[in-house]
């Protein structure tokens, strides 16, 4: 053990003496927390809109301020025809066009319905569904509260909630996501790196030849990642509470002892890449750029797996990050116990102990 600290601490001082190390440690996790906390976010903000009121009567200025309340919307009033809404959508920059008919009040009084028409974008299927979304609550709300719904003969009134986001919170879909992304290829990158280091700089044989079992000299190596892993887990979870509001509903020890079992199997991995390559560039570019695409296509949190061919769902069982994922989503967001996570854990594990058992066998003692 006194040999294991000696060899540990030399790790920690090439760790803290490398600034490009500890910008890849704590540099990406805090940009893409904040890049997908912020900025990729489902919700939709700020749109642009045309509300065309052709009846300008109490009800439709009623409506046009509980859009412009809303907080989704920048609404533009403009009293124009249905070609000039048309040319205003081909410059480019409007969203949606809201248009209410002259005889919109009359309507709604005497014959208790009146009709709105709402015309989106749709060169963007997704932001157009969204936005008729907004405008169709907005327009049942105000239905229901000034009270036009009992003139109807049958009136139906659907209450929705949203589990585990009452507030929906968009970040709460990237967080987890970012952890297992961030996790997966920091720590994976950052280990098979140190170990080819030492093959390109020729320090490999000293430390092969010298008294300390080879298979030590990998453990040392990730021990120092292990334990800034650690701390950068750390760093992620209080950026998500105190940036992006989002309350950790389970237990914060469980979360820990997850995600510590997931950065082990990242770490092996990365042990993994580095036996089988002799150059720093090599161990990047399949740690980084081979282990995005599968962790962002994989894991569910940006494209539904339910949605893909069965062959992808395959594969994606065997991505680590979706099987942590799904653990910190049943933990962080929903507050289940171990009782809900222990499949996703048992798997997990059976992949820790096959990369490392790998990675470990593989590992050669004699260089070339």
């Amino acid at each position: 053990m006194k040999q294991l600290m000696v060899f540990v601490r030399k790790e920690f001082y090439h760790v803290f003496r490398d600034t490009r190390t500890l910008l890849i440690m704590f540099g990406i996790p805090i940009a893409q927390i904040l890049l997908f906390g912020f900025a990729l976010t489902s919700d939709v903000k700020n749109a642009e809109i045309i509300v065309a009121d052709h009846a300008q009567d109490i009800n439709t200025k009623q409506i046009t301020d509980k859009i412009e309340a809303s907080g989704y919307f920048l609404v533009k009033k403009a009293n124009i025809s249905t070609r000039g809404i048309e040319t205003a959508f081909r410059k480019g920059g409007l969203k949606c066009a809201v248009i209410f008919p002259s005889r919109f009040g009359a309507d709604l009084l005497h014959n208790g319905k009146a009709q709105v028409q709402i015309i989106a974008d749709g060169s963007d299927p997704n932001t157009a569904k969204t936005l008729i979304n907004y405008l169709t609550a907005i327009l049942m709300d105000y239905q229901q509260q000034s009270g036009t719904a009992s003139a109807l003969p049958y009136s139906i009134v659907t209450e929705t909630r949203m589990l585990y986001n009452e507030n929906a919170n968009g970040s709460l879909n990237f967080v987890p996501g970012v952890l297992a992304l961030v996790l997966m290829i920091v720590c994976t990158a950052l280990t098979s790196v140190a170990v080819v280091r030492e093959k390109e700089s020729g320090t490999m044989e000293i430390l092969l030849v010298s008294p300390f079992k080879p298979v030590m000299v990998l453990i040392a190596k990730a021990i120092p990642f292990l334990a800034m892993s650690i701390a950068n887990f750390t760093l992620i979870l209080l950026l998500s509470v105190y940036v992006l509001n989002i309350s950790i509903q389970g237990s914060l020890l469980l979360l820990y002892i997850e995600s510590i079992l997931f950065i082990i199997t990242c770490l092996s991995l990365g042990l993994l890449i580095s036996n089988t390559t002799n150059s720093q560039q090599t161990a990047l570019l399949i740690s980084m750029m081979g282990m995005m695409m599968p962790t962002l296509i994989f894991t569910g949190f940006m494209f539904p797996l339910e949605n893909m061919p069965w062959i992808f769902q395959m594969v994606a069982n065997i991505i680590p990050a979706r099987w942590y994922f799904l653990i910190v989503k049943a933990i962080m967001l929903k507050g289940l116990g171990f009782a809900y996570v222990w499949k996703e854990t048992l798997v997990l594990a059976g992949m820790t102990v096959l990369l490392l058992t790998i990675a470990l066998k593989n590992f050669k003692t004699r260089l070339s």
